[in-house]
């Protein structure tokens, strides 16, 4: 058995305060991570209309694309980007995070931003008025052109130097051929930048061996499709390859309830797991409300915590330093007696 997995017995012992675990925030999409109160005053500041909530249960991908791309359509200035951004920072702060991962493609934004670069400036200026450190990812659209990503990706490694940490893709992953994108993702890794696509959400575990040996990805979103391989899991294992695990966005898809979510299933096989919030905006649970789902759906004890919080440390694209340091708070925390 996997130590960082305990029996229900020990789960059900005292637990310590998820929030003073300390943790890395790797899948969080831009307009995703407006608190709600902010859509509803940028919205009538813009003559917006407000998207109504997700269905409870049985949604479809446009049922979400469609209030995601309404709430973006909130977001129209830097200072809007910056107040999103910064707000974001702020309550993943107060839920144990010091090293957060903002993704974003621009292409979204660049309409009222004046292109691509000025969308990206705008965001990496908000990242660089946040609380806590903040990397940005820039992310293509398996609904868009491969030469498109490769356009995005030419744009993500001119500001490696600038707070650009990583590529990704994003979007339905049905939506592309995974090979297509090979030209895009060796861009980025030449030049340092992790690669982070959305996959196995509603594709299955062939799409995310495809994204770890055609892409090189380094991280997966999502990925529980690879649970039901267990040659894939062996390859995520043996690569290191960090699984961005966002609970409460499988549910309202029919793709996994919280109970079933297979963080364990992960866990059990050796492959690092990260749990993340997606778009709380729409999901509605921040960090450490996923902490507490793996704690109270999940069964998992404050060690599996602990170990879930290491791994998405490890697999962040924080500085050296500042992951050491997180890393023994990590330790610190696992070892403090509980109340």
């Amino acid at each position: 058995m996997n130590p960082s997995i305990t029996s229900p017995d020990r789960v059900r012992a005292p637990a310590r305060d998820v929030r003073g675990l300390p943790k890395a925030q790797l899948h969080l999409h831009l307009t995703g991570a407006m608190r709600p109160a902010t859509l509803v005053e940028l919205a009538a500041r813009h003559g917006i209309d407000v998207p109504p909530p997700l269905p409870e249960s049985a949604g479809t991908w446009a049922d979400f694309q469609s209030r995601y791309d309404a709430a973006r359509a909130a977001i129209r200035t830097p200072d809007d980007v910056r107040r999103v951004i910064t707000e974001a920072a702020a309550d993943d702060a107060a839920d144990g995070c010091a090293w957060l991962e903002l993704q974003v493609d621009p292409t979204s934004y660049a309409p009222v931003f004046g292109g691509l670069r000025p969308a990206l400036e705008a965001v990496l200026a908000g990242a660089a008025a946040a609380p806590i450190p903040v990397g940005v990812l820039v992310a293509s659209s398996w609904t868009r052109s491969p030469s498109h990503a490769l356009t995005l990706a030419r744009l993500a490694v001119s500001y490696a130097d600038a707070g650009v940490v990583g590529f990704g893709l994003s979007n339905d992953e049905r939506s592309g051929v995974v090979a297509d994108f090979t030209p895009a993702f060796r861009v980025a890794s030449e030049a340092g930048l992790l690669g982070a696509p959305h996959s196995g959400f509603y594709t299955g575990a062939d799409h995310v061996r495809a994204c770890v040996e055609l892409l090189g990805a380094s991280r997966i979103g999502h990925g529980t499709a690879a649970t039901s391989d267990s040659a894939v899991l062996e390859l995520l294992a043996s690569r290191g390859v960090t699984m961005e695990i966002c609970p409460t966005s499988y549910p309202p898809f029919g793709v996994h309830s919280l109970s079933s979510v297979p963080v364990r299933a992960f866990l059990s096989a050796g492959v690092p797991v990260a749990l993340a919030t997606d778009d709380p905006l729409l999901f509605g649970v921040g960090l450490a409300g996923q902490y507490l789902i793996a704690r109270e759906s999940l069964g998992l004890s404050d060690q599996a915590l602990a170990t879930l919080a290491a791994d998405g440390i490890r697999g962040s694209a924080a500085p050296a330093d500042l992951k050491a340091r997180l890393l023994s708070q990590v330790d610190t925390w696992a070892a403090t007696p509980t109340p």
